[in-house]
């Protein structure tokens, strides 16, 4: 016991050290244990720096009290209280490492630094989570995705990568190892690769972008590619099907083209040689064989132009030439040229024009004649009583061209497939008279122009059809100036059965400002008639029908009061009842008119300006007629005309034409013989022909080459330029074009018309 003394005395100096407390600690670092919100270390520089400074006065304590519970019990007591101050030492001990621990980890520094730290966890697992999104997408969508870095390494590569190359860890390889052949494709970073595969080689479709990378900031190339291999197939397979019927259609063409000129060669001189015929002394029953024959042939003309035209629009080279024509002689014509087909079935064909129409527009007026052709002429097959009336108005800067009949109508079904190919409405004998090809043309020309071709029909009362077209290159508020009031004062009369004749009349005199009246009876004309004369604006003209001659007879003998009015008596006939009487034969008649009506003619006579008949050509006239033989000229032109043709049926046609017409005619059979005779035969005994005439295609060279070699040699030798008329069977514009730069003189289309042939040869010879 004599050292408890000193026992004490160590545990009171302990105890009693400078800043100590029972914990180990300064009273600064109590008071921040105090605190519970002060994490801060003890920082103060008396303070040793120990890993766990409070653990050793614990554990010092605890031994203190141990040795003194020892000294004061005993040895066994003192043994139990050891072991209970060693645990509680345990206890302070594991206290202050969790404290320590919390304190180091719990501290602003520490937690700013943890923060950081899971926020870029959490953004490698964001962009982990993007990627593994992406290449599942891309995965389900079959597509290629990988990444590589700028020396072309992969870092990484989807599924449907590794499962074609069939390398199940590609990266750290180039595509150039794995096989992958690049193809430069349209625009930049875009190629179309090449794969070979299990199940073949793949096409693919390949774009390559270049990114930075947000963690490591260094740039890598992200490639996509999707595969196309089948698109590929299909645009294959589509170009080539493309090239097929490209080759088709041009071989469609030279078909058609070859044909034709095979057909029109033999029918040339078939026309030909009945041309020849009809100016013999013939029967009246053999006028009607070759009058048959005639018509036979010209029905097959017309299919070959047809089949023509349907093949340059199948082929997509089919193309309008507009240029200002005038539309009204453009309508007047087609309808004199079909009055023939109307006037021998007994019923009537008429036109009428709108004043507010302009007399000059932009159209292709060969095209638009083919139209009207087409379908008035279906019209007049088609209609057995009545009879056609076309007319044409303006509708909103619309041309609208209207052709009625009143023949038997058409059904839906019929009204449906009208405008198709080789469709045709009808019985059998109508059906026979021509190819179905005509209305569907029609449509087609039509809506090149921007305009259309429609049918209405109601079965048993008629068809309507409507042809418009957009009004180009004039002045609308002008065209109506012009012809508004022509027959302002004019007040007319007209005794004509009803039909399209007298409608298409009546419409005229009043489009133009005039008063118009039109009666069936001699009741109704001696009516208004008695009016006219007790009122203050008398009648100007009456007009009579042929059919109503009895009728206007019996009109001035029961109204003897009209042969002292002033008023101008106008006979009207169609050109197979003029019988060629003078007109001072035709008593009590100023002038005569020729149905169908042309405007100019009916202005002319109603404004006391024209007295006689119009002069017509046989065309208009639109019947057949014999015409004499002209004579053969006194001396023939020096040099004559050289014909070359090497079908001798047509050089024997077109030989006997220009002879008949008293020119001397050289033939030769190809263009050797022409070529030889126009450049290699010596110059002294060489005669320059007066004309040449020439078939485009022949044996030995071909026409465009020898123009162009005639014309060469006249500008070389400096001779006067011979005018060359071209014959040939392609009747397409582009050809007559080509023909024209090349140096022909005139084009014209086989079988050639003996009328057209020789008054062009006049022409160009100025006889």
């Amino acid at each position: 016991m004599s050292d408890l003394p000193n026992l004490k005395k160590r545990i009171a100096a302990e105890f009693s050290a400078p800043g100590r407390t029972l914990g180990g600690k300064r009273a600064s670092a109590t008071a921040a244990h105090d605190d519970p919100h002060s994490l801060e270390p003890d920082d103060s520089p008396d303070v040793p720096k120990e890993k766990y400074p409070a653990l050793k006065p614990a554990l010092a304590g605890a031994g203190l009290l141990c040795s003194a519970a020892i000294l004061g019990t005993g040895i066994d007591a003192g043994f139990y209280l050891l072991s209970a101050g060693l645990a509680v030492a345990g206890i302070a001990g594991a206290a202050l490492l969790l404290r320590d621990w919390y304190r180091s980890s719990f501290s602003p520094a520490a937690s700013q630094g943890r923060v950081r730290e899971e926020k870029a966890s959490d953004k490698r697992w964001e962009r982990s989570e993007t990627s593994q999104l992406l290449s599942t997408i891309h995965d389900a969508l079959g597509d290629i995705a990988i990444i590589r870095e700028p020396g072309g390494k992969i870092v990484q590569a989807n599924s449907v990568f590794c499962r074609l190359t069939g390398w199940l860890k590609p990266e750290g390889m180039t595509c150039d190892a794995l096989g992958i052949e690049f193809e430069p494709a349209s625009g930049p970073n875009h190629f179309r690769v090449r794969i070979v595969t299990d199940a073949g080689a793949k096409l693919f479709d390949w774009h390559d972008v270049i990114a930075r990378e947000p963690g490591s900031g260094a740039f890598m190339l992200h490639s996509i590619a999707r595969d196309v291999t089948e698109e590929s197939r299909i645009a294959r397979e589509t170009e080539e099907a493309r090239r097929r019927a490209e080759n088709a259609s041009q071989a469609k063409s030279r078909l058609l083209a070859t044909v034709s000129h095979e057909i029109r060669t033999p029918l040339s001189g078939m026309l030909g040689m009945s041309h020849l015929i009809s100016q013999t002394r013939l029967t009246s029953e053999q006028k009607n064989y070759l009058a048959g024959m005639r018509q036979s042939g010209h029905a097959l003309v017309q299919l070959v132009d047809d089949l023509l035209d349907f093949s340059s629009i199948e082929a997509g080279r089919f193309q309008l030439r507009p240029a200002p024509e005038p539309l009204r002689e453009t309508i007047e014509s087609v309808v004199e040229m079909l009055s023939h087909r109307a006037h021998e079935k007994g019923i009537e064909i008429a036109a009428t024009v709108s004043a507010d129409v302009p007399g000059l527009m932009d159209f292709d007026a060969a095209r638009l004649r083919q139209v009207l052709f087409n379908v008035v002429g279906n019209a007049v097959k088609f209609t057995h009583t009545g009879g056609v009336l076309v007319s044409a108005l303006l509708e909103r800067e619309t041309i609208v061209v209207r052709i009625d009949d009143s023949g038997p109508g058409m059904n839906p079904q019929e009204q449906a497939r009208v405008f198709d190919e080789f469709e045709q409405a009808g019985g059998n004998a109508q059906r026979s008279g021509g190819s179905g090809l005509g209305l569907a043309i029609s449509r087609r020309i039509m809506e090149e122009y921007g305009g259309s071709l429609t049918v209405s029909s109601i079965p048993g009362k008629g068809s309507t059809f409507e042809i418009r077209f957009p009004a180009l290159g004039c002045d609308l508020a002008a065209a109506a100036r012009a012809r508004k009031d022509v027959l302002a004062g004019s007040r007319v009369l007209v005794m004509a059965p009803v039909g399209p004749a007298s409608t298409a009349l009546s419409a005229t005199i009043r489009t133009l400002g005039g008063f118009c009246e039109c009666v069936e009876t001699t009741e109704e004309a001696q009516a208004i008639a008695a009016r006219a004369l007790s009122s203050a604006t008398p009648l100007t003209d009456i007009i009579v029908d042929h059919r109503h001659a009895a009728q206007f007879r019996r009109l001035l003998a029961q109204m003897p009061g009209l042969e002292q009015q002033k008023l101008r008596k106008t006979y009207l006939v169609n050109p197979e009842e003029r019988n060629g009487r003078p007109i001072n034969q035709m008593d009590g008649y100023h002038a005569w008119l020729i149905r169908p009506l042309r405007e100019k003619s009916l202005v002319e006579v109603l404004r006391g300006r024209m007295k006689g008949m119009e002069v017509r050509d046989a065309i208009n006239d639109n019947r057949p007629m014999l015409r004499e033989v002209p004579a053969l000229r006194d001396k023939p032109a020096e040099g004559g005309v050289l014909l070359a043709e090497d079908d001798p049926i047509n050089a024997f046609m077109v030989r006997s034409v220009l002879e008949k017409a008293g020119h001397a005619v050289r033939v030769v059979g190809d263009f050797e013989a022409l070529a030889g005779a126009l450049f290699d035969a010596p110059a002294a005994i060489r005669i320059a022909p007066e004309l040449i005439i020439t078939d485009l295609n022949m044996p030995g060279g071909d026409g465009f080459s020898i123009l162009q070699r005639i014309r060469q040699h006249e500008r070389q030798s400096g001779s006067r330029a011979v005018p060359v008329i071209v014959l040939t069977s392609d009747t397409q514009l582009d050809t007559r074009e080509k023909l024209m730069s090349a140096g022909a003189s005139a084009v014209l289309s086989k079988p050639a018309d003996p009328k057209a042939l020789t008054a062009e040869i006049d022409r160009l010879l100025d006889h």
